[in-house]
């Protein structure tokens, strides 16, 4: 994807390197929002603003949305992204969208709103990270993690009623685990998978229960 139209600060702070702690993921996105000449921003011109700081960041902004109050649409744009980049992530591979996918946008406010409404949440929690139990994010764990990812984000796109919010919310420890290697927020993200398969195996069975009986009241 071109990078020609964005901010060259913007470019040049997703592209620092791992070694270095770069501008924050919150920083980048607010220079996006800073740019007044664009009315809409792409999920293409995330990923381009991201640059090297892959996965972490980029699947902690998609699965967000699907936690907190957003704009109507906005978990229908994040969704999709979120499943094809766990699966790039349990495979190892470079983050990458289909044009189709990439096209998709939000209007600068939407973006403007989704920030506002996620920073305090965010800074939050910023606090309580740290470089731990590093082995849980080390690149065999983290093909582990992806398919964790990729198994909550296929549920999240599932249409049960509440049922985005436990499995955007286990995606997000994951992601923030990932993001300062921090195992401690790995483990509470495993335990989070673990409950979400719980409850949602729970709501599909009553679903499916209540579906047998009301076939059998039909044909009874």
């Amino acid at each position: 994807m071109p990078d020609g139209d964005l901010p060259s600060e913007v470019v040049r702070a997703g592209r620092e390197p791992h070694s270095r702690r770069g501008p924050k993921v919150s920083e980048i996105l607010r220079s996006l929002t800073d740019d007044t000449s664009r009315e809409r921003i792409s999920v293409g011109d995330l990923i381009v603003a991201m640059g090297d700081r892959a996965f972490g960041p980029l699947m902690l902004f998609f699965a967000l949305p699907n936690i907190l109050p957003m704009p109507p649409g906005a978990s229908g744009i994040f969704g999709l992204p979120l499943t094809i980049l766990a699966t790039q992530f349990m495979l190892g591979r470079k983050p990458w969208l289909p044009r189709i996918v990439a096209k998709r946008s939000l209007s600068r406010a939407d973006l403007i709103l989704i920030l506002d409404r996620a920073e305090k949440w965010v800074t939050r929690l910023e606090k309580l990270l740290k470089p731990r139990l590093t082995i849980l994010v080390a690149p065999p764990a983290e093909r582990v993690i992806g398919a964790h990812c990729l198994i909550l984000a296929i549920i999240l796109a599932l249409p049960i009623p509440f049922g985005n919010v436990p499995p955007a919310f286990a995606i997000c420890l994951f992601c923030l685990g990932v993001l300062e290697r921090d195992g401690a927020w790995v483990i509470a993200g495993s335990l989070a998978f673990v409950a979400t398969i719980t409850v949602v195996a729970g709501v599909l069975f009553a679903l499916l229960k209540g579906a047998v009986l009301v076939i059998n009241a039909a044909f009874n």
